[in-house]
């Protein structure tokens, strides 16, 4: 095990840089392969995608892989692979009793409800009433969530940088933000969340080209930006007051309810090894965090857009 410490007490480790008086909360250590590295013999395949974990605690990784998404149990063992390929947001919730995935899919230009064994439930595909799109090629969603009323959010990151407000029945209520640097603009909303740390839920969207987060109110309205400590954020998870952002730039940052640092875990400054074998990766240090969730004892999990693939454990100290 390699123990996540301030930098100021282990100088050769740049694994975690704790700057307010949270730190003393969020320790970690890292699981050195926890998880199969060659799940039936594959690799685990480049992880352009999220992770999210079902209340079993078995946790759902997205590949661009041939296999879709890739399950493994609480202990990290390899369980079965399902669904379409190369979903890249996705979020998993109870719905009547049963859990279900609503997926982003930007290459298939569309965003699914699928079942836990898989099937397909529907699919949204390009909102022609918007007035934006001429057809469904450019429509490109990275990233979907779901308001407390079951109202859809989607992130058009890779198509035209709008965020779209859907009702749980799938019809278009408005299309807010939009391609821009001002407020209420987005420039690659990369992902997005419902944010109910504060008296008012809020979506929280990573405008990633813009390298900061951006508020809005659930009717679409700018609430505020987080500018301070994110290089290029990609998405999110909420624990109690933590918010969890993986950084595409090679670390993974917690903030806390006033959206202040916390701490940076395994701050890396190699992304130029995304392409290389994984015996190049040091444990501790990331390389190109893609998505990352808690699960219910406070642990974190990362997964990596490197081509061979990297899933890691943060154990809660």
């Amino acid at each position: 095990m390699k123990f996540l410490q301030p930098l100021s007490l282990t100088l050769g480790l740049l694994a975690l840089v704790a700057t307010t008086t949270f730190a003393a909360d969020a320790k970690y250590e890292v699981v050195p392969n926890f998880f199969e590295t060659t799940p039936d013999n594959q690799p685990i395949g480049a992880c352009h995608g999220g992770v999210v974990l079902d209340k079993a605690g078995n946790m759902y990784v997205t590949t661009d892989t041939a296999r879709g998404i890739l399950v493994f149990s609480p202990a990290g063992k390899f369980v079965r692979a399902f669904g379409p390929t190369k979903i890249h947001g996705l979020e998993i919730r109870e719905e009547n009793g049963a859990e279900v995935i609503y997926a982003a899919r930007p290459s298939a230009h569309e965003v699914i409800k699928l079942k836990l064994d898989g099937t397909q439930e529907w699919a949204l595909t390009f909102p022609a009433e918007a007035g934006i799109y001429k057809d469904a090629g450019k429509f490109n969603p990275c990233a979907v969530t779901v308001g407390p009323d079951g109202s859809i959010f989607v992130a058009d990151g890779y198509g035209k940088s709008w965020i779209h407000h859907y009702s749980h029945k799938g019809k278009l209520v408005r299309t807010f933000g939009g391609p821009g640097k001002d407020r209420g603009q987005v420039s690659c909303p990369h992902g997005i969340a419902i944010d109910t740390r504060g008296a008012e839920p809020l979506i929280v969207v990573a405008d990633r080209s813009n390298r900061r987060l951006q508020n809005f109110s659930l009717g679409g309205q700018h609430r505020g930006f987080v500018t301070d400590e994110l290089r290029s954020p990609c998405h999110f998870d909420q624990r109690g007051k933590l918010l969890l952002v993986p950084d595409l730039d090679a670390r993974v940052t917690l903030l806390n309810e006033k959206n202040e640092l916390v701490v940076h875990l395994g701050d890396g400054t190699n992304y130029g090894l995304r392409d290389k074998p994984r015996e190049q990766f040091a444990d501790g240090k990331f390389i190109a965090p893609h998505s990352a969730c808690f699960d219910a004892a406070g642990n974190i999990f990362v997964v990596e857009w490197v081509e061979i693939g990297r899933v890691t454990k943060l154990r809660k100290v």
